[in-house]
């Protein structure tokens, strides 16, 4: 299996700034490769919504609408994932979810291949 774990979630003021975590790991062996890494969010009442994404070679793509304020970034040694957010808002208050696709784990000769794994999520609150 693997384990995605968030970090980093906390009470902002408006217009602060927040940089969120994830790390992945195996529960068995260790993780060879992560072919994407995203972020959802998924506030009060809503439906979970993708945030951004990066993949293994770096390439990103985010929702449109919040472009120039969130940055995602990835450590491929750490198995690692950021979100940096800029500029918060209260319409930002959710709580992020990680999320990783084609993740292949093993120890020794064996490897496991996953194509899809969640991490518990992290809050985000926005208010003065």
């Amino acid at each position: 299996q693997v384990q995605l774990v968030e970090s980093g979630g906390d009470l902002v003021q408006p217009g602060g700034s927040l940089r969120v975590s994830c790390v992945a790991s195996a529960a068995s062996g260790r993780i060879f490769s992560i072919d994407d890494m995203a972020w959802y969010r998924q506030a009060p009442g809503e439906p979970r919504q993708f945030v951004a994404k990066i993949t293994s070679r770096g390439t990103t793509n985010y929702v449109d609408f919040l472009k120039g304020r969130f940055t995602i970034s990835r450590d491929n040694a750490r198995n690692t994932v950021y979100l940096q957010m800029n500029n918060l808002q209260p319409e930002d208050t959710a709580v992020y979810f990680c999320n990783a696709r084609g993740v292949t784990t093993g120890r020794g000769a064996r490897r496991d291949r996953y194509l899809e794994a969640w991490g518990q999520g992290t809050l985000v609150t926005v208010s003065s």
